[in-house]
């Protein structure tokens, strides 16, 4: 009879995988580090066969039948997962828990509206929250981490089924004084002159105002940040800061004006004119998830708070 790995050893691999190193990945799993070790080194033992290049020094290497491993842990994890979901689904719609991510550039402004939302219109509802990027969303939710993320569309969400939910227009934000603040609504052509201020790369809002803007995917423009030294943010509201502060101009979306980050720092704020000025806000999950209509039920909440 073929011993099949344990669960508990799958995720020890793609904790593995994910962190590329063996405390964090310990941590993550929420056990020492000395379990995770013992439970990839039985998996081995079971499988007679080498997961991790140990002769490679302090640093996590995967050996060629390790990240094919990798793969298909992701895919047993998560039809584990449905199967649970599915007998949850079939007995409770929207009770207990729910894995929800959210990109940083949404979270802060929606999160303190939505939990308490959710909460009145679903009280067996139980959610719990991840911060991250969208890519790190994405791949957390193919592996079954996440039950559903809240992000920016469009993005690359290849292997997930995704549903729009609102509209979240642009504004430009300019220093005080800047001579643009005489327009109603600022054309995309008068900031190509200007110093753009970007979020640094990893953050799909990125992409997103460059794209606004009429600039090529990944492609800063020329002049990027103060005096061309392309300058980057980590969050929206350093980029408040630095336009507060004289260094450029950048996009806002309109729900994090809303939710006050622009208040006392002075900075003028107009229309991005041009039918592209905005994102699209929506959801994403498993497409053989059997809680796809919880889910769902998600949108309208979402869509009258945004």
């Amino acid at each position: 009879m073929t011993i099949l790995p344990t669960p508990q050893q799958l995720r020890y691999l793609l904790a593995l995988a994910e962190h590329g190193h063996f405390g964090r990945a310990a941590d993550a799993c929420a056990v020492t580090q000395s379990t995770l070790s013992a439970g990839l080194l039985a998996l081995e033992r079971q499988l007679d066969a080498a997961i991790i290049d140990r002769g490679a020094g302090k640093r996590v290497v995967f050996t060629s039948l390790g990240r094919e491993l990798i793969g298909r842990a992701r895919i047993a994890l998560a039809a584990l997962t449905a199967v649970v979901e599915a007998a949850d689904a079939a007995r409770a719609p929207m009770t207990g828990p729910l894995r929800l991510g959210v990109i940083p550039t949404i979270g802060p402004f929606l999160l303190p509206r939505l939990v308490p939302a959710l909460r009145q219109a679903f009280p067996l509802l139980r959610v719990y929250l991840r911060e991250d990027t969208t890519e790190r969303l994405l791949s957390r939710l193919a592996s079954g981490a996440l039950d559903v993320a809240l992000l920016a569309l469009p993005c690359l969400c290849v292997g997930s089924e995704t549903l729009p939910v609102a509209r979240d227009d642009f504004l430009v934000a300019l220093p005080p004084a800047h001579p643009l603040a005489a327009q109603e609504a600022i054309a995309v052509s008068a900031l190509t002159a200007e110093a753009l201020l970007l979020l640094e790369d990893g953050h799909c809002l990125r992409d997103q105002m460059l794209q606004a803007c009429g600039f090529a995917r990944g492609d800063a423009p020329a002049g990027n940040g103060p005096g061309g030294e392309g300058f980057a943010a980590t969050s929206l509201h350093t980029l408040v800061q630095m336009v507060a502060g004289g260094l450029g101009v950048t996009l806002l979306p309109r729900m994090a004006v809303a939710a006050g980050i622009a208040e006392g720092t002075g900075i003028i704020l107009r229309p991005l004119a041009g039918a592209g000025g905005h994102r699209t806000i929506g959801l994403a999950w498993r497409p053989d998830t059997p809680r796809a209509a919880d889910y769902r039920a998600l949108a309208p909440i979402l869509a009258a708070l945004a």
